[in-house]
């Protein structure tokens, strides 16, 4: 039977949330481009080992108060899976954790929804930059005019995006908050007022050339709210407990269409009057200091923004910038921050791409040529960061390293991205207007070569090669045989990649393969001390120091021992051929469990590769991997 793309996600769902707990385990579940954010009731109730063995997880991050789950470019699928299993959304909605945390739930919870959007009319603005480059004479066209108001509409008109989400987050009436937020970008664009001259202009417009511009007597200091980020999320916060007051006093014959009118009355005036020019105060002193630090030294800016880009991408902390950034556009129409990100996103695609030409590991390059394309030309980088170089720990160095000078190059032009836009490679062209475009394009290139030329020259610690090829056994049959271990039951050996397991099938446990078992008796594949143990799966570190680990079943950690018998205790020194553990193998079957055993080798010390020699059927003992050099 095949599997369609939905009951895909539906499965990748439904096994992720079992492994937070359950949906009653949940407080609130928002996603951002790559990961579902969880918060959680119990994080103690949480099994971070099963849902990263969940086929779809790239792998588990815990941060901010979060438990968050990286999926990738699929994320928005799974979350909707998941919201159709009853889960909670829209943030927290506690005000638990620290400051920190709250405001990267909150803006996450806002901003992701439409995230691609503002990535899209960002893109579709910076081609736009290029066409008129080529041809100045486009600039003038109604054409260009047309494209431009769809690439320029969201940026102007946010408020009314933020109005919706806000409102979800807030759990407010999002049609009122749709009204709210209208007449915010109304003052700047409808004329309602007599102006100097007797002809009708905006109320911002008529603040402006000194008009006496009052609400019931009380002076009005008008700001622009076109792009307004900070004033149009604090209304509708305002705005969720007006609502909340007013529909605990209204009767409710009339409670529906009171609601909103006493809440229009209220909110929109306060707004104006209070609201509006202290968070627009806020919002601008927070980019007029980044305009500041830009302005004293951009190389030393753009250097440490750019050195430290992917580490706050790795701890989603990320999120925290996109407020400023947008302030930054509707202030000057461009970021300087932005242009400063290109580098590090892209020397992070060449330290990945230098991974994939460089390792010998067979998974491992499965897993890098793709994640180097997505970083590159997309400037996604949660797979290329938790796939590959996080896990060799020097290629991801290298990429700050790299994106740290390049960023600082870039920041020495001068540059700004005119758009909201996520860095990558074809969306460069969005820094096209501002500054030197030239300098741009050297620091990105100098990112990506310094990256690049370190992973490959100083190199890192491989994972072990996975050979499968008739050229990769004959490389490994030319080098030494220095220790052999054994297979671990009885039963039918299968190819690691073969596993119904993301993680296991990766590779990203390391090297080697799996028996389907024929019988319950699992012995050690290799004489050493016991690392740990536990009823389903056993580490041991040889006499030496390969690490070996022996995992019975796939998810059998919810059986909670039942039909585990261990022979062994951590800390025992055992000998190859030695019993583990007897197994029942029927009552894995019967709950519905895979009892597919797997010998991989975790850490294989000073070797430089694991060669899997069982082939077929084969009995406990029996000569299952090899460890050359």
């Amino acid at each position: 039977m095949t599997t369609t793309s939905t009951s895909k996600y539906a499965l990748i769902a439904e096994e992720v949330l079992k492994g937070v707990g359950g949906k009653e385990n949940v407080r609130s579940l928002a996603h951002c481009a790559t990961r579902l954010r969880f918060v959680l009731v119990d994080p103690a109730k949480a099994d971070k080992a099963a849902v990263e063995s969940t086929r779809g997880v790239i792998t588990v991050v815990e941060a901010g108060g979060q438990f968050q789950v990286v999926i990738g470019n699929t994320v928005g699928q799974v979350y909707e899976e998941a919201v159709s299993q009853g889960v909670e959304t829209g943030g927290t909605g506690a005000g638990g954790g620290s400051l920190l945390a709250r405001t990267i739930d909150l803006v996450t919870s806002i901003f992701t929804p439409f995230l691609w959007v503002l990535a899209a009319v960002g893109l579709l603005k910076a081609f736009l930059t290029v066409a008129v480059k080529i041809s100045p004479d486009f600039g003038t066209t109604s054409t260009y005019a047309i494209w431009f108001a769809a690439s320029d509409a969201a940026i102007q008109f946010l408020p009314i995006l933020l109005a919706i989400t806000a409102a979800k987050r807030f759990k407010a009436n999002q049609f009122t908050s749709v009204a709210i937020a209208a007449a915010l970008v109304y003052s700047a664009t409808i004329a309602v007022i007599p102006g100097p001259d007797g002809t009708s202009v905006t109320l911002q417009a008529f603040d402006q050339a000194g008009g006496d511009l009052t609400f019931l007597g009380i002076p009005v200091v008008m700001v622009s709210y076109l792009s307004a980020v900070i004033p149009t999320i604090l209304a509708v916060y305002f705005q969720s407990h007006v609502e909340r007051l007013v529909g605990r006093v209204l009767p409710e014959v009339v409670r529906n269409f009171v609601t909103p009118l006493v809440t229009l009355a209220v909110v929109v005036p306060v707004t104006f009057l209070a609201i509006g020019p202290a968070s627009t105060w806020v919002g601008d002193g927070l980019a007029s200091g980044v305009d500041w630090l830009w302005g004293v030294a951009p190389w030393a800016a753009g250097g440490v923004l750019a050195g430290l880009w992917q580490v706050f991408v790795l701890f989603g902390v990320h999120w925290a910038f996109v407020p400023i950034i947008v302030q930054q556009l509707a202030n000057t129409g461009h970021s300087e921050m932005t242009a400063a990100l290109f580098a590090p996103v892209l020397a992070q695609a060449a330290a990945t791409f230098g991974v994939f030409l460089k390792t010998r590991n067979r998974d491992l390059k499965v897993v890098a040529g793709p994640a180097a394309v997505s970083a590159f030309l997309a400037g996604i980088t949660e797979p290329a960061i938790y796939g590959v170089t996080l896990r060799l720990k020097r290629p991801f160095v290298f990429a700050c390293v790299g994106g740290a000078i390049g960023g600082a190059v870039a920041a020495a032009g001068g540059t700004a991205a005119t758009g909201f836009v996520v860095p990558g490679a074809i969306t460069v062209t969005a820094t096209l207007g501002v500054g030197n475009f030239a300098l741009q394009l050297i620091g990105c290139a100098v990112g990506m070569i310094v990256a690049f030329t370190l992973t490959m020259v100083v190199g890192f610690k491989d994972l072990p090669a996975t050979v499968g090829t008739a050229e990769g056994s004959a490389d490994a049959a030319a080098e030494e045989v220095v220790a052999t271990l054994q297979t671990p039951v009885a039963g039918k050996v299968v190819p690691l990649d073969e596993v119904p397991d993301q993680v296991f099938a990766s590779g990203a446990m390391g090297s080697g393969l799996a028996v389907i078992p024929s019988e319950g008796k699992v012995y050690a594949p290799v004489s050493g001390t016991l690392l740990s143990v536990m009823p389903h799966a056993f580490g041991i570190r040889s006499d030496t120091g390969v690490e070996v680990l022996v995992h019975i079943g796939l998810n059998t950690v919810e059986l909670k021992g039942r039909g585990f018998t261990p022979a062994v205790t951590q800390g025992q020194r055992v000998h190859a051929g030695d019993l583990l553990t007897d197994v029942d193998l029927q009552v894995i079957t019967d709950a519905g469990y895979n009892p597919i055993t797997v010998l991989i080798v975790t850490d294989p010390g000073s070797h430089t590769a694991v060669v899997p020699t069982a082939t077929g059927d084969v009995q406990p003992r029996h000569a299952a991997l090899e460890l050359i050099g």
